[in-house]
């Protein structure tokens, strides 16, 4: 099958086409054609060498966590999915062939039918980015009606999405993002959008119940400058890996609770999300579209930032 790859770690021009072995269908496996396949931080992370790049078995490696396609064979005949079907999902990679690629073997447990509204490109920049901010926002923190809540970088790929869950669960919600977007984030359901090329966020947004915090220490001190906005015994979830290695101590130090998180595949939750979506309460922005074979284009526009929702690759045309 035709896919992306590296043959090592480094920069986006590690990107190319190659011909690869089919993935191997095992156990509760489903094998799905690719349409089209989610770019995202943890890609371009592992693609440079870091992320979970040590976790890459052998080389030539296809990356892509998510990804939305057409059924291609199922475990047994009676599976609630069958060859045909519309689904989207997300894999574990490195460890198994990612969606950059024609085809992708996944469990059952980590896809779901495609929401009937959006298209395969809009579904594919679904799984990853809307399951941590569903974990983050709703399964971590718990947001509930009238709990003021703040969200850093709230127009990215898990920032629109967390968004529209603190939204649509009652809470009072302020994000931080730039000027150009903040009619698009208040559309989401935010409340208040602090301009943070203008603003000090920990100034303007105080006494907070929640920070979801998708930068870390990284950019601006973002992490440990959250702890300002928060009352005493909030909590704080950050979700960037590696970004903030002493925001437990530093939590604890000001009597605040704090904890990381780790998306993981999982087809109930998403077949929930994808009934918020069909029902118009939630909805997904795709800034661009990128051909397979232009790849390594869309991991730089990525790594640039200020990508408004999610990047995608398009692996084959829409079947018909």
């Amino acid at each position: 099958m035709r896919a992306l790859v590296i043959d090592q770690t480094g920069g986006a021009d590690e990107l190319h086409i190659a011909e690869v072995p089919d993935p191997i269908r095992i156990s509760d496996e489903v094998v799905v054609r690719v349409v089209a396949a989610g770019v995202n931080p943890i890609d371009a992370k592992t693609r440079s060498g870091r992320g979970v790049s040590r976790a890459i078995p052998s080389y030539p490696a296809v990356l892509g966590g998510d990804f939305a396609g057409v059924v291609e064979s199922v475990p047994y005949s009676a599976h609630p999915l069958q060859p045909g079907d519309r689904v989207y999902g997300m894999g574990r990679v490195p460890r198994l062939g990612g969606s950059y690629a024609e085809l992708i073997s996944v469990s059952s447990m980590s896809l779901t039918r495609m929401p009937a509204t959006l298209s395969f490109a809009e579904a594919a920049a679904v799984p990853l980015a809307a399951l941590t901010a569903w974990g983050a926002v709703v399964d971590t923190a718990r947001v509930h009606d009238g709990q003021r809540v703040l969200i850093h970088a709230g127009a990215g790929g898990v920032g629109h999405f967390a968004v529209q869950f603190a939204a649509y669960f009652g809470a009072v919600v302020t994000t931080t993002g730039s000027a150009r977007n903040a009619d698009f984030l208040r559309d989401l359901g935010a409340r208040r959008v602090i301009d943070y090329t203008a603003e000090r966020f920990e100034e303007v947004a105080t006494d907070q119940d929640v920070v979801i915090d998708l930068i870390g220490n990284v950019t601006d001190a973002t992490g440990t400058r959250s702890l300002d906005s928060l009352r005493q015994g909030g909590l704080i979830v950050t979700v960037p890996t590696g970004a903030w290695p002493t925001m437990a101590e530093e939590a604890a130090a000001r009597g605040i609770r704090s904890t990381g998180y780790t998306v993981a595949p999982d087809a109930r939750t998403l077949s929930v999300i994808t009934r918020l979506i069909d029902d118009g309460a939630v909805r997904v922005h795709v800034e661009r579209e990128f051909p397979l074979e232009e790849g390594a284009a869309a991991h730089r526009l990525l790594e640039a930032g200020h990508v408004r929702g999610k990047i995608v690759l398009r692996v084959i045309p829409d079947p018909a």
